[in-house]
């Protein structure tokens, strides 16, 4: 099990604080400003994926409570009418943010 450099010092070299250093998941986290789903986010984001299905391939969903936002591109104008309204019929959404473009 061959490991990076990069791995191994994340693992096993901590900072002067203690901390050790963060993987690049953590740190895209972090720049995205990451934040955890609680129950109700999570069942409200797998009905969105459900309903989008593989129209959507380039689109991210993004939850807040009830509002969802989709960012991201689509292949043709029809999707970037049908995403949007499929969304907004689903239950637990009150609010659809569109951020979607045409590829």
């Amino acid at each position: 099990m061959a490991k990076t450099y990069d791995e191994i010092e994340r693992k096993n070299v901590p900072y002067a604080d203690s901390s050790f250093k963060p993987s690049p998941e953590q740190v895209q986290q972090a720049k995205d400003g990451f934040r955890a789903l609680d129950a109700d986010e999570q069942a409200l984001g797998a009905r969105v994926h459900a309903a989008l299905g593989s129209d959507a391939k380039g689109v991210t969903v993004e939850i807040d409570r009830d509002r969802v936002t989709l960012r991201g591109t689509v292949a043709n104008t029809s999707a970037l009418t049908s995403i949007p309204d499929r969304v907004r019929g689903l239950d637990g959404v009150s609010d659809v943010v569109d951020q979607l473009s045409v590829a």
